[in-house]
């Protein structure tokens, strides 16, 4: 299959920073299996495969190991290629089908603004083995979906985590998303996220992990408006506006790769 294939630095100020999406625009339907073992090729926390319809796309995100139900940073890639591409104009908007539910996204001045489901995190007990797979005392834990949200005691505990992905692959949770207050003015709460039993050591920058943790922080500080800062070696920004049942998530792309997959 003859497929354009592009990479694109989501939540990225400049290439080389944020989360790295691999976006294909196959030609028609393409197999799943065939999905499956070029995401595996591209080995990146996730690749993106988009697909015109009669008003809107067809998206759907595959890690190197597993397809997934959402994911913002591919999301963002993806609508970035389409109008990078010329397939909309810059000014439309871009409507997603998916497997999580219907996704959009519009330019907004200098940034994409995804408009995800908003979840709100349930307040639960950690799991016996959880303080001992991240190596730092948890002051709380909630449970969002498929993901636990671990809240730490400060910025400096959860930068020098070495969690232990053996043991965090064995919890029962698709990802850990760990989080505490920011330390820096510019930045309303800091995170990173562990995701190994889906393929995803430690992803750089999680949009979809903000539809929980946006309102985690906003019940705390009283904000409906909130920056977020993803700690990971690459590091990348997010912004967090909530809404009723949705969550808008704003960052900025940046491609760094075109070319074309032959086989």
């Amino acid at each position: 299959m003859d497929c354009p294939l592009f990479v694109v630095d989501a939540f990225a100020g400049a290439p080389f920073e944020g989360n790295p999406a691999a976006v294909g625009l196959p030609p028609g339907e393409a197999p799943e299996a065939w999905m499956r073992r070029v995401a595996a090729e591209m080995n990146l926390s996730e690749t993106a495969f988009v697909r015109p319809l009669e008003e809107d796309f067809e998206l759907r995100w595959f890690t190197p190991s597993v397809e997934v139900d959402l994911c913002g940073h591919a999301t963002l890639a993806s609508a970035h290629i389409l109008w990078e591409e010329g397939r909309l104009p810059r000014e439309a908007p871009v409507r997603f089908r998916t497997r999580g539910g219907p996704l959009s996204a519009r330019h907004m001045r200098e940034e994409i603004e995804l408009d995800f489901p908003r979840v709100e995190p349930r307040v639960v007990p950690p799991p016996p083995e959880l303080g001992r797979a991240l190596g730092v005392s948890v002051v709380a834990c909630a449970r969002a979906r498929d993901d636990l949200l671990v809240e730490v005691a400060s910025e400096a505990v959860l930068r020098e985590m070495r969690p232990d992905l053996g043991l965090l692959a064995r919890l029962p949770a698709r990802g850990i998303a760990v989080t505490s207050p920011s330390d820096a003015p510019a930045y309303d709460y800091v995170c990173r996220f562990f995701a190994p039993r889906v393929g995803v050591p430690e992803d750089p920058v999680t949009g979809s992990a903000q539809c929980s943790l946006g309102p985690f922080w906003g019940e705390r500080l009283g904000k409906r408006e909130l920056r977020a800062y993803q700690a990971s070696p690459r590091g990348g920004s997010i912004r967090v506006r909530l809404g009723e049942d949705r969550v808008h998530l704003g960052g900025r792309a940046v491609t760094v790769l075109r070319g074309r997959l032959v086989v």
